[in-house]
Parts: structure tokens; sequence; C-alpha cells
């Protein structure tokens, strides 16, 4: 029987997985009315595709600091829970810039105080719903699930502070909700701000994940299907032929390519170095005899001039392949992918013999496509930007998912790199089996199949779940 599901897309990345994959086809090849519920910039319209856009909505002033105070007990809890202080180093500072942002902090450092128990957390959970059930903008939202009358509202992140009225709204009306889980290191920092009826987790270990840290969530809530992010890797009629990808981005067909991901500011503020020391290990390596080159592909969110000097210095040696995105507006949610950005980043991966980052999720990007990655692992955070050994990121939690060591290659020291990538090139079936077997720990396998095992999920909820009751 056809259903009609309204998907509710908070902000521009989650157009990744459910308006560039096959997620929209498979539901209408299943007869399904799918309706988008559309937070970001984006006309979804120019693809095709059916959406109600979201009018200016407004939370309540109070639901913001709500979040923040409750994400900051969350963070205290695991500490205590798990007697670990790695989680006090997810917690963002609270800012004390003007009077405004002074009288938001002391509130959020007062809820901290007031609702700082297990008990409290699920006090200032209901209390933050509460809030929006007072606003103009839960009203409407109310009176849209009303008009549409879906079978079930699903929410493709589990972070998003506008999600939470809709929800409220749709839990309301007992229409059956669900929200998928964002990114692969999204539960232990404290990022599941909804509260709906099932969660989609990427696979039994996000599961564990969500049973440990939401203690609120029970197992039969959680449905495990994978994420659909990686699903293109596995489209063959998106490659193009090598000479064809090195033609259209001038890429000299003698050489083989290297692929360094770039990172936000935030993530690695001192990420140009690192570009200058792959650069410099390359032109070593091309001194000794290789044909080598270095494609740099820069964090889409991250407009900095902090690479120029050395794209230009090292410029016999990088080549330039920016990521697609869109910039609508000036804010970083309005920095959105494009269904093109995805086939650029496949044939990239296709194309380049391996990747190298600082703890990026692209390992497993590459992985897909039985290729190694290598992590950028010292830093340059002291005063005199000399090197040490080491970086904190690789001490969070999700970082403990990985099985073996052997699945990255570990770039410890500039001094060492030329000799690792030189090996690199060689092959490293080892490091890549390790890889493959990290990449079906954190994501549900066959990785293809995720759009299938989501609309499982999806029917599995609407067959089971209680009709729509107009109130």
């Amino acid at each position: 029987m056809s259903k009609k599901v309204l998907v509710l897309l908070p902000d521009g990345v989650s157009l990744r997985n459910f308006a560039y994959t096959s997620f929209y086809k498979k539901g209408l090849e299943k007869g399904h009315e799918i309706l988008f519920w559309n937070h970001t910039p984006f006309d979804l319209e120019k693809l095709g595709f059916s959406q109600v856009v979201f009018k200016k909505e407004k939370p309540h002033w109070l639901t913001d600091i709500l979040k923040t105070a409750c994400i900051r007990i969350e963070l205290d809890l695991f500490t205590k829970r798990d007697t670990d202080n790695v989680y006090q180093s997810y917690k963002f500072p609270l800012s004390k810039s003007s009077l405004k942002a002074k009288f938001k902090t002391a509130l959020v450092k007062w809820f901290c105080y007031k609702y700082g128990s297990e008990a409290g957390l699920l006090a200032i959970r209901k209390r933050m719903i509460a809030q929006e059930r007072k606003t103009a903008y839960y009203r409407s939202c109310k009176e849209m699930l009303q008009k549409e009358k879906p079978d079930i509202l699903f929410c493709a992140s589990q972070r998003s502070l506008i999600a939470i009225s809709p929800l409220t709204a749709a839990q309301d009306l007992n229409i059956p909700t669900a929200s998928y889980i964002f990114s692969w290191d999204n539960v232990p920092k404290a990022t599941t701000v909804v509260t709906s009826d099932h969660y989609f987790a990427w696979s039994d270990h996000m599961k564990k994940e969500l049973l440990h840290y939401q203690r609120y969530i029970e197992p039969k809530q959680i449905i495990v299907t994978g994420t659909p992010q990686f699903e293109p890797h596995f489209q063959k009629e998106i490659l193009l032929r090598k000479e064809a990808f090195y033609k259209e981005h001038n890429l000299d067909i003698t050489k083989k390519y290297i692929c360094f991901s770039g990172d936000d500011i935030t993530t690695s503020p001192k990420d140009e170095l690192y570009l200058r020391d792959v650069a410099s290990a390359i032109r070593a390596l091309n001194k000794k005899g290789h044909h080598l080159g270095l494609i740099f592909r820069r964090c889409p969110v991250d407009f900095s001039t902090r690479y120029d000097a050395f794209i230009e210095e090292f410029k016999d040696v990088i080549v330039l392949l920016p990521p697609l995105w869109d910039k609508i507006g000036d804010g970083w949610n309005t920095i959105l992918p494009t269904r093109e950005d995805i086939h650029l980043q496949v044939n990239l991966i296709a194309h380049t013999e391996f990747v190298i980052n600082l703890a990026s999720s692209m390992v497993f990007d590459y992985v897909t496509a039985g290729k190694p990655c290598a992590y950028m692992n010292y830093n340059y955070l002291n005063e005199k930007e000399a090197v040490a050994p080491g970086v904190y990121l690789y001490d969070f939690v999700h970082f403990r998912s990985m099985p073996s060591p052997e699945a990255v290659i570990w770039l410890d020291h500039p001094d060492s790199i030329a000799d690792a990538l030189e090996n690199m090139l060689q092959g490293v079936p080892d490091t890549v089996a390790a890889a493959q077997d990290w990449f079906a720990i954190i994501n549900e396998q066959p990785a293809i199949e995720a759009p299938d095992r989501i609309w499982a999920g999806i029917e599995k909820l609407m067959n089971t779940s209680s009709t729509f009751i107009q109130n």
C-alpha cells in the first residue's frame, strides 16, 4: 500500500545522503509518496522532487540555551560514567564577547547546575520540548502536518535545533518519527539533540554507542541501516576513463597523483604546514626519479588564504581540485554539497593512488576503492611551529573503533613522509585489509545497500505504527 513519507532536511549536508543518492528513486519505485520538508536554501524542485519549504522558523529563545546546557551535562555524565576526560575536549568554549553572550553563558551554567544529573538530563530534555510547544513555529509545524497527513516523519539529522518543533508536533499528532544519525563521530559528542520514536544507526557499533550514551533510548527503537553517503562509490556509471579525467582537469597523463584532503581551520589550524610537508616529500621523490603530483582538495567550508603561499612555492607539485559546493549564503550551513561534487570525488578517488589527511573519514571513501589512507601524526601547535609528536584528535572516542593501528599509515614526522609514500606506492595490502575491517565496524555492509535498508526500516515503522490522528 502506498504511504506518504515526509523527509525533514534540517541542513544542507543532509542533501548528500537523501537527495543525491538513490533514496528518492527507490522510495518512488516502492510506490510511496515522498515529500521533502526543506530547511536548506537549495530548491529541490530543480531535481524534480516534491517539497514544502520552511517558513521563517524561530525556535523558542530559551531552547538553544537549554540545548547547550544539555550537551554539556551529557558530556559531564559521560566523563563520570566512563572515568574518561576525553569527553571534556568536545565542549566548545562559552562566549563572553558581549553582554548578551555573557547573559546566555550565565544561563547555561545555571541550567547545568540545576539539571546536572541523570534525572536532570531527562528533565531538561522535556523542558526543551515544552518550550517549543509554546512557539508559533511549533503551531505552524503542527498545521503543516495536519494538512499533509504523512504516515511518518523521517528526520535526516539528529543534531539540529530546528528539528525539535517538527518532531514534537508529529509526536503530538501520533505520527511516527525517526531520526537518522548524521555522522560516525556524533554519538559520543552528545549531539543527539532531538528526541524521536526511532533512530537509524550506521552499524551495530553505533547502536551500542546509542544505548551506552543515550540511556533513555531502548534497543527496539534503533534500526541499523548503514549510511547512504558511500553509495556513489559503487556506481560505475559515473566513473570517467583515466584519460578523460586527466584531460578535464589538465593533469599530466604521465604522472601518478596523490590526494591531500584538507581540513577546516578548527580541526587542523596548521593544515597548510602539512600540505607543505607532503609537497616537499613528493618533490624529493621526483628528484629520485618518481613522476608524482599532489592533488589538493580543500575542505568545502574553508575559504581561507592560509595555503596560498605554499601552493605557489610548490606549483611544480600541487594541483588544485576544489570541491564543487555552492555558497548560497554567508553561514557555514548555507555552503551546500552538489551532485557534481559527488561525481568529482568518486573520480578523484578512482584516479589517485591514495589519500593523506588529518583524522578524516576519507579513509572510508578510499577503502571502497581498495586504496589506503595516511594520517598526519605530528603537530605544529607550539608557538615556534616546531614539530611535536602526536595529534590529540586520535584520542577521540570514534577512533577507538579502529580494530588495528595498521588501518592507516601513520606519518609521524616530516622527515619520514617520503619513505612512507614510496612504500605506499609499492602497495600496502595489509593496511587496506585493516581499513576494510574498520569500515565494516563503523558502517553496515554491503555499503551500497544502505538506501534499501533505510526504506525497509521506514516501511516497517509505517506498517506497525498507529494511524494518523487529527487533533
